[in-house]
């Protein structure tokens, strides 16, 4: 297959990309910095500098949409969100332009979503067929889902993947989250009741490729592992595996202060279950977290 990848660089896209190119796809990724890219990624990848220069996507397979500035990395004021939105939005409806104009177009187009998509929803357990909570990051996510669907047809099947946190060995909110660990002042953040849906960055990128490969499946999928947590259970387990105390809670208060609005993003959670996905077939590998932690964290 002939893949195009967008965010090939970001942290499931870096690690995608080896596992499609030892199935023998080729791939090419969209990217703002090519020299960058080039620097990070593997020469038989070829490198497009943008989409504003195609005028279809004839000869490719299959897209994959991973781009989107990181949520999390900045407070969020007026104009903090309409790049969030932006960096989202425009490259998305780019591609369904592109698919649309397309005389043979992908017969997949998989593209990125979030838990956010479900708001601060509480107790609520959360599948597929759940509404989101009217707030900013359902508005995101929201319509970022919905201009990847405008390219649904009889010749091109959509997949949304709705994101919880990705845990990996380097990179991904998880090396944010050690570092109080390390000084010994980790700890849950607020109440700690709050739900925290979390997946192995090897079943995400698993999860990917069954999508990608079982011409059935379409809609959105809730990328999560089975078995959701608490953030008082993740600081606990975290502090365990990382051999550090866990019990400095940081209020709710101080992550106000420092996050503004963003603050939702921990203080909030979303009791969210993968239904889609094992209804499906797919197999997690990756369901127990202490063992998802041990796997990831090196002290």
């Amino acid at each position: 297959m002939h893949i195009l990848l967008t965010g090939g660089t970001g942290l499931i896209g870096s690690h995608l990309i080896p596992r499609l190119l030892q199935r023998g796809d080729s791939v090419s990724v969209v990217t703002r910095d090519v020299a960058e890219a080039r620097s990070k990624l593997d020469e038989s990848v070829s490198l497009w500098s943008g989409l504003d220069q195609q005028r279809d996507l004839n000869g490719i397979d299959a897209v994959i949409n991973l781009a989107g500035e990181p949520i999390a990395d900045k407070r969020w004021n007026e104009q903090q969100k309409r790049l969030l939105c932006e960096s989202r939005w425009q490259i998305t409806e780019r591609i369904t332009t592109l698919i649309h104009a397309s005389t043979t177009p992908p017969s997949v187009f998989i593209s990125g979503s979030a838990t956010g998509y479900y708001g601060d929803t509480g107790e609520l357990v959360l599948t597929e067929e759940e509404p989101g909570h009217d707030e900013f990051t359902h508005h995101l996510c929201a319509h970022w889902e919905a201009l990847a669907a405008a390219a649904e047809s009889e010749r091109t099947r959509v997949c949304l993947l709705r994101t919880g946190v990705v845990l990996a060995k380097s990179g991904g909110a998880l090396s944010k989250m050690k570092l109080p660990f390390k000084l010994g002042i980790g700890g849950p953040i607020g109440s700690g009741k709050q739900y925290m849906p979390w997946i192995h960055l090897d079943d995400m990128v698993n999860a990917i490729l069954w999508l990608l490969d079982n011409k059935s499946l379409r809609g959105p999928f809730n990328m999560v592992a089975p078995y959701a947590v608490r953030n008082e259970q993740f600081a606990a387990l975290l502090g365990h595996v990382m051999h550090r105390p866990a019990f400095m809670r940081t209020p709710a208060s101080a992550i106000k202060l420092m996050m503004g609005e963003s603050a939702v993003l921990v203080l909030g959670g979303q009791h969210v279950l993968p239904k889609r996905l094992e209804a499906s077939g797919f197999g997690f590998r990756w369901y127990d977290l202490q063992k998802a932690l041990q796997d990831v964290v090196k002290t």
